[in-house]
């Protein structure tokens, strides 16, 4: 594919911002991907290099969760496993399939979700007792089905980890977002491998692009660390909005 100086000017300082939100919130593909398509990059293209360069930014972000105590090993480990299996199942499984189905879904799903993080009182990780054993087997089903939406689909996939960690693992926050990171990383890598597989990643573009996706994270992830949950709930709130937006438009433009 040709690329023109016009396509990094479009795409690099979107992802720079996409890895900012996604490094406090996840969601950051909402903004990503469309740059990418948007800039003339082809649809599996575009899936392909923006695993490449979010793969980069998700990297710092974990490491900077990681060294300030907001990861959950126990948890985030056998999470991994799960992850890996869900994301090469649902990226082979777009190669293949329309995503139609699973946009109407989300659509219901969404301002329930929503709903939800705006209710919950809880910001600093005060939760009811779970016995680790409990909170383990749902870190990994948790893992496994979101790893295989991300391959999927993929937009909202670390704002669904995070919020799922601390609704249904009952982690604090900002524990449930490195936790997430780490996973995420390790879906993105199992998506790319596939991506790479069959030839569609544009490594000029993805590996300029993934520069700026980790200046992005590295701002996003001190944010997030510094400044606590309530701030991570509000970015979560929007990135939960702009996915509702993107998939309605989606929807109503296929039916269409």
């Amino acid at each position: 594919m040709q690329l023109e100086l016009s396509t990094f000017l479009l795409v690099c300082p979107l992802v720079f911002l996409a890895g900012l939100v996604d490094a406090v919130a996840g969601g950051g593909g909402l903004i990503a991907l469309p740059a990418y398509l948007v800039a003339g990059v082809p649809m599996h293209f575009a899936l392909g290099t923006n695993k490449l360069s979010s793969l980069a930014g998700t990297l710092v972000a974990s490491y900077r969760y990681y060294k300030n105590n907001y990861v959950d090993l126990f948890l985030c480990i056998p999470s991994i496993g799960a992850a890996l299996a869900g994301s090469a199942l649902g990226t082979s499984l777009i190669l293949v399939m329309d995503e139609g189905n699973l946009q109407r879904l989300l659509l219901l799903v969404l301002p329930v979700t929503a709903f939800y993080v705006f209710k919950k009182k809880n910001s600093e990780g005060i939760a009811p007792p779970i016995s680790r054993r409990r909170a383990l087997v749902y870190a990994i089903l948790i893992s496994f089905c979101i790893g295989g939406y991300d391959g999927f689909f993929g937009p909202g996939a670390g704002t669904f980890y995070i919020l799922l960690y601390a609704g249904l693992a009952k982690l604090e926050l900002r524990t449930a977002s490195g936790n997430a990171k780490l996973v995420n990383l390790a879906s993105n890598l199992a998506a790319l491998v596939v991506f790479l597989a069959h030839g569609r990643v544009i490594f000029p573009l993805g590996i300029c692009a993934g520069v700026f996706s980790i200046a992005g994270s590295y701002i996003g992830s001190g944010l997030a660390i510094h400044r606590g949950a309530q701030m991570m709930r509000y970015f979560i709130l929007v990135v939960l909005t702009l996915l509702f937006i993107r998939i309605a438009y989606d929807t109503v433009r296929h039916w269409g």
